[in-house]
C-alpha cells in the first residue's frame, strides 16, 4: 500500500539522502512513468528515450542510450526499492501545441521487440546490463485518456490501436519471459460506475463512461484471444470511501473474465495533492493506506514522490525537508516490515487503524480523519502500558515520542498516533 511513483532526484543529485529516508520507509516499488519531468526528461525510461531512432536496428546494443536509466535505477535498487517499468511513453500534457510520443508505434512487432531487449538489459545482462530481477512490467500508460481531453491526452490511436498493442507486446513478451509478471494497462479510472456488475455499465461518449467502455471491451478482447494480463492497472484521483468502491469493479469484471490470479495495482493515486505539505494531507493518505489494505486491491503507488511534480506529497522540493506526508509512509512501513498483520478494529466513525507483530514486537498505526478531538482506549491483550511507546504526527510534532496513556489516547484533530511495543 505504501510503493510509489518515481523517485525524489537525479541519483547524483540526492540531496538529505531522499533515497534513504524512502528505504527508512521500506518502500518496496516505485514505478517509472513520468520520470524524468516533460518528455520522460528526455533520457528516462520512456521507449523513445532508451530506443532514440525507431528505424536502428533493435539487436544492436548501440541503438540504445541506457545511461541515465541505469544510474536511476541502479540507485534505487541500492536502497532497497524496486523498480516497476512503465514500457511506453511520458504524458504529453500540452500534445494540443504538438504531440511527439504518444501515436502508436509504426511497428507492433518492432516495438515489442525493443521492449524485450529492455527487459534483456535488466535482467539478464544485456549491453553491459544488469540482473535487477524486475518482476513487473506494464505495457502503456492511460491509452483511455483522449476523448474530450485538451490537455492530458496519452495515446493518438483509436482504443483498438491499443488492444493490437498490448496483445502483439504482451503475447511476446510472455513468451519470451515467462517468469515475469506482464500488465497494463494503466486506467484512467472508474469514477462514472453506479454498481459492480459488469452488465450494468451503458456505454457513453462521456469521458469518464468512456474509461468503462474501454475497459469492458479491453477484457472483452483479452478474454476472446486469450492474452497474458498478471496485473491490471488503474488509477484514482478521488477521496477514500470512493476509492474502496471504485476497487471492487475491477476485481469482480477481472474475475467474471476469467482472469482470476490477476492483481490489481492501483498504481496511481493522490486523494489530497491540493493539501500539499499539510497535517491534512498525511491523514488523509495514511487513512487510504489503512483503509485500502483491507480492499481487493494487491499494490497502491501513490502519485508521486518526484521533487519536481506539483502532486508531490512526500518532500519539500524548496530546501528538501520532509513533508508529514513522509510519516504515513514511514508508519505504514514499519507495520510492513514487522510482516504480520494483527486483528484490529474501531469502533468510532472516523478512526482508522492497523496493527501487526513481528519477532520482536508489535505496533499499532491510529488515524483520527474527524475534524474533532477524539479519546482513543487501546485494549490490547496482555500488553503493559509500560511497554508501549507513542509517536504523534500533527500540526507541531513530527513523529516525536510522546506520553500517553493506552487506556486514553488523545488524537487532536486530523492527528496520527503509532504505538509501539518491543524492541524492533
Amino acid at each position: 500500500m505504501h510503493a510509489i511513483n518515481n523517485m525524489p532526484s537525479v541519483p547524483t543529485n540526492c540531496q538529505n539522502d531522499l533515497y534513504g529516508k524512502l528505504r527508512h520507509a521500506h518502500v518496496p516499488y516505485s514505478r517509472l512513468h513520468d520520470t524524468g519531468g516533460y518528455f520522460g526528461g528526455a533520457h528516462y525510461v520512456d521507449i523513445p528515450n532508451v530506443f532514440p531512432c525507431f528505424d536502428a536496428d533493435e539487436n544492436d546494443p548501440e541503438s540504445y542510450d541506457f545511461a541515465f536509466t541505469d544510474a536511476l535505477l541502479s540507485e534505487m535498487c541500492a536502497n532497497g526499492i524496486k523498480p516497476y517499468y512503465r514500457l511506453g511513453v511520458t504524458i504529453e500534457n500540452h500534445q494540443y501545441i504538438k504531440p511527439y510520443h504518444i501515436f502508436p508505434p509504426k511497428d507492433y512487432e518492432k516495438w515489442a521487440r525493443i521492449c524485450e531487449h529492455v527487459i534483456l538489459h535488466y535482467n539478464e545482462g544485456w549491453a553491459n546490463g544488469f540482473r535487477m530481477g524486475i518482476e513487473y512490467w506494464e505495457i502503456w500508460n492511460e491509452p483511455d485518456n483522449q476523448p474530450d481531453a485538451e490537455d492530458n491526452v496519452m495515446w493518438k490511436g483509436s482504443m483498438e490501436d491499443y488492444f493490437r498493442l498490448y496483445e502483439v507486446a504482451s503475447t511476446h513478451l510472455k513468451k519470451k519471459f515467462p517468469h515475469l509478471k506482464i500488465g497494463g494497462y494503466g486506467s484512467c479510472g472508474f469514477y462514472a460506475i453506479n454498481s459492480v456488475d459488469v452488465s450494468s455499465i451503458a456505454n457513453s461518449s462521456s469521458r469518464t463512461e468512456y474509461f468503462i467502455e474501454f475497459f469492458v471491451k479491453f477484457l472483452d478482447y483479452a478474454k476472446e484471444r486469450k492474452l497474458p494480463l498478471d496485473f491490471f492497472s488503474w488509477h484514482s484521483y478521488a477521496g477514500l470511501y470512493d476509492m474502496v468502491d471504485f476497487a471492487k469493479f475491477p476485481r469482480c469484471a477481472l474475475d467474471q473474465a476469467g482472469y482470476v490470479d490477476c492483481e490489481i495495482h492501483l498504481n496511481e493515486w493522490n486523494p489530497s495533492f491540493y493539501l500539499r505539505g499539510k497535517m491534512a494531507d498525511a491523514t488523509n493518505v495514511l487513512a487510504n493506506m489503512i483503509s485500502m489494505h483491507s480492499s481487493p486491491v494487491d499494490m497502491m503507488m501513490y502519485y508521486d514522490s518526484n521533487l519536481a511534480s506539483p502532486y508531490g506529497g512526500i518532500f519539500n522540493p524548496i530546501d528538501y525537508s520532509l513533508f508529514k506526508t513522509y510519516y504515513s509512509f514511514y508508519i505504514f512501513g514499519q507495520l510492513y516490515a514487522l510482516g504480520n498483520e494483527v486483528e484490529c478494529s474501531s469502533s468510532g466513525n472516523g478512526i482508522f487503524a492497523l496493527a501487526a507483530k513481528g519477532e520482536n514486537g508489535g505496533a499499532v498505526a491510529i488515524v483520527n480523519y474527524t475534524d474533532e478531538a477524539q479519546q482513543v482506549c487501546l485494549a490490547a491483550e496482555g500488553i503493559a502500558n509500560e511497554t508501549a511507546a507513542t509517536f504523534t504526527v500533527d500540526e507541531q510534532n513530527d513523529f516525536c515520542k510522546t506520553e500517553d496513556e493506552l487506556s486514553s489516547i488523545l488524537l487532536s484533530p486530523g492527528c496520527i498516533k503509532f504505538v509501539k511495543f518491543g524492541d524492533f
